[in-house]
């Protein structure tokens, strides 16, 4: 007798997983990958001339990779619990995404960095950067964290009908019984073995 098709809520919840796991792992990967690159360009007047200066991501604000690594936690977490866990692990998923690119947006111009920078340069606490440019990767990292709050809001809608880390060895939402292993009365030492696991072999 042929196996019964998968039924479309089966369906759903595997493409919603799916799709959950992918937009969490490219997102936090685009963060922590955007958040080593160059954020802000500028230069620093100093003994008359100009020094170029620049500014990663963690030079600007931390912030968006520690939350990458905290989604990708909530990621995998997810799936180790189930109920009123997993929606407050899923709400942590989508809340790391939303700050995270928050704090690229906010914090992307890379001024302050840039001034630090140029008062080291100058060695002197009242220099401050001429010119500041902005690049494109803050806002990559923004739209690598705007992938994580996707991940989050997917769990938070179509994570009850997700599967949990070692469901395979439930049945009906019960643990199986065990089954004893076959005991040889003519094998004295199998005998043995069913008395050390607290087994009648004479049944």
């Amino acid at each position: 007798m042929s196996a019964a098709p998968p039924s479309r809520n089966d369906t759903g919840s595997r493409r919603s997983v799916a799709a959950a796991l992918l937009l969490g792992a490219l997102g936090a990967c685009v963060v922590l990958l955007g958040s080593g690159r160059v954020w802000a360009r500028g230069t620093a007047a100093v003994g008359g001339g100009t020094v170029p200066l620049t500014a990663d991501g963690g030079d600007v604000t931390g912030l968006p990779a520690a939350l990458a690594v905290v989604g990708l936690a909530a990621l995998v977490a997810v799936f180790a619990v189930r109920g009123r866990g997993r929606q407050l692990v899923a709400a942590l998923l989508a809340l790391s995404g939303l700050g995270a690119a928050l704090a690229a947006l906010l914090a992307g111009d890379g001024r302050r960095a840039l001034d630090e920078q140029a008062a080291r340069t100058a060695a002197d606490s009242a220099a401050h950067v001429a010119t500041a440019a902005q690049t494109a990767w803050p806002y990559a990292t923004a739209a690598g964290a705007a992938l994580i709050l996707a991940a989050g809001l997917l769990a938070l809608r179509f994570g009850g009908g997700w599967p949990a880390m070692g469901g395979r060895y439930e049945r009906d939402g019960g643990p199986r019984a065990a089954r004893p292993a076959a005991v040889d009365p003519d094998r004295p030492e199998d005998l043995w073995k069913a008395l050390d696991r607290g087994e009648d072999p004479t049944r």
